[in-house]
């Protein structure tokens, strides 16, 4: 379990309260809070793994996180209050069943979602589409932070941002990979305490560019496969 955070004291006791009590290993990064998120997280939690975020945003926490993990699921979940620990069951199933990576997702049949403006489900929807189309994929949600996932996926999506864009960017790179999709759906209740630091406009402005690149880069390989000298050589034997 991986639990980015940042001045979230107050947040926390909902968040621990309702994880499963088998989970096997919690790690919580701490974005060099000035409150007493890590005293309350050993309080909660006392086997409880903390790391030091080694620079700033939220990829930056989870790609720190991902690599202190020991065990062979990884659950992300935010540090706010608004996910429950106990949809972890349903992420893990679905693992367990056959599918490399479990997607939550809001507006599934059976999710919501009581924290989201207009400008931001409009913004979410109009995004969700833009992958859907230009990679293949078949999402109803793009920019949620509650996910599960194999530990061999991170060998196959090698994370390399650090903002609120990487739930969109391990979204794209698991289609990109072929890796089995399942999404669960899920809840997203209001932040208890404090304010959150996504911006609508600018982070919707980072997450555009993510599918922009993605898909430059997707081009790009296309390109080269076709002028490779080994399916140059493969494509005159044939003839």
């Amino acid at each position: 379990m991986v639990i980015p955070a940042m001045n979230e004291a107050e947040n926390l006791p909902y968040v621990f309260k309702t994880l499963p009590g088998w989970i096997h290993e919690v790690v919580l990064v701490d974005g060099h809070s000035t409150d007493n998120t890590v005293e309350v997280a050993r309080e909660l939690w006392p086997d409880v793994k903390v790391v030091t975020q080694r620079g700033k945003g939220k990829g930056d926490a989870l790609i720190t996180g991902f690599e202190a993990c020991t065990g062979d699921i990884i659950v992300m979940i935010d540090a706010d209050g608004s996910a429950d620990g106990g949809e972890i069951v349903s992420f893990v199933s679905a693992l367990v069943s056959g599918a490399d990576f479990a997607k939550g997702s809001r507006f599934a049949n059976g999710g919501g979602t009581d924290d989201m403006t207009f400008i931001r489900k409009l913004g979410n929807r109009i995004l969700c589409a833009a992958v859907n189309r230009k990679f293949g994929a078949r999402y109803t949600d793009l920019c949620y932070g509650y996910n599960a996932f194999w530990r061999h996926c991170l060998d196959k999506i090698d994370l390399d941002c650090t903002g609120f864009e990487v739930e969109t960017l391990m979204n794209i790179r698991v289609v990109k990979a072929g890796l089995r999709v399942q999404e669960i759906p899920s809840h997203e209740y209001l932040r208890i305490h404090g304010t959150s630091n996504l911006r609508a406009v600018r982070d919707g402005l980072r997450v555009l560019r993510v599918i922009l690149k993605e898909r430059s880069n997707r081009r790009e390989l296309r390109r080269q496969e076709r002028h490779s000298p080994l399916l140059d050589t493969v494509r005159g034997e044939v003839s």
